[in-house]
């Protein structure tokens, strides 16, 4: 038996994501986006409740392309507020939408939302070598700085504790504790 982090548990859907998804460098504009308005969605849940909409949502949220989104209007809004596959919350409804706005903006202005994002890091993922689930921090001054800029284009739901998340989840901190067996090879990765 593999020994993960122990945040994981035995569930299947959230174990292959530990193992699959959890800390591997993510440089794909469309995912980062969709990790960012995810962990948006999943503020007061749990990361298990959003991977168990996660098909739902790219369904509903036009496979996350930013362009179709920052283009929604009222009646996707109605639409999306009826759709039971998600988190029905107006405010991380509207919130996707105006940070697909945002990201148009940080693409036109760097190129890329990855360019944006990955300067935080200097463009290397961070490696933590935590020996408990209770040494990884809830936030960072680099999870902080991202937070700040995002909310000064107009993003919402991006506060330091999310962007933490966010930045956990597409592998620009390595949090796998160290007794976990992704750890070492997610390590690898950011040094690729």
């Amino acid at each position: 038996m593999k020994t993960r982090c122990a945040w994981c548990g035995m569930d299947p859907l959230y174990t292959a994501y530990h193992d699959d998804e959890w800390g591997v460098p993510v440089h794909d504009d469309r995912l980062l986006f969709e990790f960012l308005i995810l962990e948006g969605a999943q503020a007061g849940l749990s990361w298990l409740t959003v991977l168990k909409k996660r098909n739902n949502y790219r369904e509903a949220f036009s496979q996350f392309d930013v362009e179709k989104i920052a283009g929604y209007t009222r009646r996707d809004i109605d639409r999306l507020l009826n759709n039971a596959g998600i988190i029905r919350n107006r405010l991380k409804i509207e919130s996707a939408i105006r940070n697909a706005r945002g990201t148009l903006n940080i693409q036109a202005e760097f190129g890329s939302l990855d360019a944006f994002l990955w300067r935080y890091v200097d463009g290397r993922p961070l490696q933590a070598a935590r020996k408990s689930v209770k040494e990884i921090p809830a936030q960072t001054r680099e999870s902080e700085a991202m937070s700040r800029d995002l909310k000064k284009r107009d993003f919402n739901f991006v506060g330091p504790t999310i962007c933490y998340a966010f930045m956990q989840a597409v592998g620009m901190v390595n949090d796998h504790t160290t007794d976990c067996y992704r750890h070492d090879e997610v390590l690898r990765l950011g040094r690729q």
